[in-house]
């Protein structure tokens, strides 16, 4: 089934989001408008393109009601859609909506006798032809009459610029299909779903005999006394339903607002909004972020999956080296539509599995300086605090730990090297926005490897401290991830690439990132081992911005950091993989998808963070100490009491 139909009946889906223009999926139809608490303003503010009113001709007078005994002199159809239009008219340089060029539609159901109340609705609105007449005006209002229409033979009876709403099983010459604007039917005729499961597949093919017929017409097609909800909308929307008749257009509009963010399909181009999909919720390390670029958001192929051998997973067995990787953001909604996207991720492969609460000590939802600091710490944390107590005092990181142990320890995010969770595993400040207090604590050289982005904090400082030069005084400074591995010694790296939304261009930056810092640290540490923390600090941003193909995209990133850790640890056999985040971002639910195409959709119910419970995964010896429900500062604990 199709889900448009021709490109010129497109041509009216055009949806106007803030500045940016984006295609509408389907035609928002405010059913029974009268019975809004604001009559056609409700509506409008929700740039639904199609508003109904019930009309009667009553007492010489066209009033808005369902039934005669609803019917009051102060809901005449002229006062409550007739001058509201023609001041929008007036105000708007002709046309409905200022900044588009998108018309309106405005239904109007006969409910009293057809021929004198149609004739006094042509004779109302001919009145003001700059707003309803298209040879005068070609933004002008389209007129379609529903109800009691009249029958298609008397269609040429009525102005030109009135239309009509068609039925499926009609028949019409070539002449009358062309009055007919839409075609309409009664849900209730085909099936008895109540909008919730599936519809049953002998109603479904029913319904499905409605749209073809009418999308054979070259028609949009509509259904009324429908249910309504979620699953209804994006069920509609598979039909190839044209128009969503509702009664609740605040929750159609915003199920359909920037619809391209909250769809995606590897291979597939994207309906969205040109431009940038961005966040001002970032906090002050993270407002250089570009945003994601709308017109990137796309992949043309999945990722390789890596199955690990499972030769040294659980169980008891030396461990050398840890690799603990966090997605910022990343809970499991997050997991399930990268996963779904793909068909599989590597992470998955990892059959050790635990669940983890992570409330901060002062707030119910943490946010990345509370979590990034109890996994790195193993102690609970006020929000904005970084590995330090709340009455100022420095908490020692498992960096810490693993540096007093002789083993060579590495940060490497995907993002702003000072913003929280970086910071967590080699500063301490009680404000996550001190960015240069944080970045001093590098000074002490307990880490051999930082890489990240974020220039302007180690250059633009408030403090006098020449942090470039006293920190080359005991690394090697680069700014490419590239020359990680080109000389010995402690390496310092700040790439401003690592700022940049993931892409299909530079999708596999961090597993490049993640392999050389192994490398690195395996040269640092000799024969003792390491740790290395790396971060996936966007999955955060595209919560943040509630764009789901951000989100997947991101996701993917990781998931190929994660694959290059599992893939060390098999070639390695002493090696722990541990697996999680600091918290999810923007309670992302999955409400729809295609298992076999890999289309995923989501729907996120805030910008910012959520306390939901987060996945554990765990590979190498010790593994399976990692299993069942815990809070997460025994992340921490746990990984020191395995490697000392």
């Amino acid at each position: 089934m199709k889900k448009n139909l021709k490109s010129g009946l497109l041509a009216v889906a055009l949806f106007v989001c803030g500045a940016a223009a984006a295609q509408q999926p389907v035609l928002i139809h405010s059913h029974n408008d009268y019975a809004r608490r604001a009559p056609f303003w409700q509506a409008y503010s929700q740039q639904a393109y199609s508003i109904e009113a019930d009309l009667f001709l009553h007492d010489g007078q066209l009033l808005v009601g369902h039934e005669v005994e609803d019917l009051t002199l102060d809901m005449s159809f002229e006062r409550l859609y007739v001058e509201p239009l023609r001041t929008l008219f007036a105000r708007n340089g002709g046309r409905a909506y200022k900044d588009s060029d998108r018309r309106l539609q405005l239904m109007v159901e006969l409910k009293s006798e057809t021929e004198p109340t149609l004739r006094a609705v042509a004779e109302l609105l001919g009145r003001t032809p700059e707003v309803f007449d298209p040879a005068t005006n070609p933004e002008a209002v389209r007129v379609v009459v529903t109800g009691r229409v009249p029958a298609p033979a008397d269609f040429a009876e009525y102005p030109r610029w009135i239309s009509f709403d068609g039925v499926w099983d009609g028949a019409y010459t070539p002449e009358q299909l062309e009055r007919v604007a839409l075609v309409s039917a009664d849900f209730r005729d085909f099936s008895q779903w109540n909008g919730k499961g599936s519809i049953i597949p002998a109603e479904l093919r029913e319904v499905e005999r409605v749209i073809d017929r009418a999308h054979g017409w070259g028609k949009p097609v509509r259904f009324w006394n429908a249910p309504e909800g979620t699953t209804v909308y994006y069920t509609f929307y598979d039909l190839g339903i044209d128009y969503i008749n509702t009664d609740r257009p605040e929750q159609a509009a915003a199920f359909f607002d920037d619809f391209g963010n909250k769809n995606f399909r590897i291979g597939e181009a994207r309906e969205a909004a040109s431009g940038v999909t961005g966040t001002k919720r970032l906090d002050k390390t993270t407002r250089d972020f570009g945003g994601f670029h709308n017109d990137k958001l796309r992949l043309s192929e999945g990722i390789d999956l890596y199955v690990p051998t499972h030769r040294n997973d659980g169980g008891k067995g030396r461990i050398r080296n840890v690799i603990f990787l966090i997605g910022d953001g990343m809970g499991l909604p997050q997991i399930m539509a990268a996963a779904y996207a793909n068909k599989g991720l590597s992470m998955l492969g990892m059959k050790y599995m635990g669940l983890q609460q992570n409330h901060a000590l002062d707030a119910f939802t943490t946010d990345s300086a509370a979590g990034g600091s109890a996994l790195a710490t193993g102690e609970r944390h006020d929000n904005r605090h970084i590995a330090m107590t709340s009455d100022g005092k420095p908490i020692p990181s498992l960096s810490d730990f693993f540096h007093d142990k002789g083993r060579a320890v590495g940060v490497l995010t995907l993002g702003n090297a000072v913003d929280a969770t970086p910071t967590a595993f080699y500063g301490h400040s009680v404000e996550r926005d001190n960015a240069d207090e944080l970045t001093r604590w590098l000074l002490d050289g307990r880490l051999d490897l930082l890489c990240g982005s974020g220039i302007r904090q180690f250059e633009e400082r408030g403090d006098g401290v020449d942090l470039i030069g006293e920190l080359s005084k005991s690394y090697r400074f680069v700014r490419s991830v590239d020359e990680i591995g080109a000389g010995a010694g402690k390496t310092v790296c700040i790439d401003e690439r690592m700022d940049e939304a993931a892409e299909e261009a530079n999708l596999g930056l961090l597993a490049e990132a993640t392999r050389a810092s192994i490398a690195k640290l395996r040269e640092c540490s000799g024969d003792k081992g390491f740790f290395l923390m790396v971060e996936g600090a966007k999955i955060d941003y595209a919560g943040h911005s509630r764009c789901l193909p951000g989100s997947i995209i991101e996701t993917l990133s990781f998931d190929l950091a994660v694959a290059e850790a599992l893939r060390f640890a098999d070639s390695n056999g002493e090696t722990l993989v541990v697996v999680t985040a600091d918290h999810e971002t923007g309670g992302l639910t999955v409400v729809d998808g295609d298992e076999r195409t890999g289309r995923v959709m989501g729907l996120y119910v805030s910008d910012d963070h959520s306390p939901a419970m987060l996945p554990v995964f765990a590979y190498g010896p010790g593994a399976d100490r990692f299993c069942g429900v815990y809070f997460n500062t025994e992340i921490a604990r746990r990984i020191r009491e395995l490697a000392k």
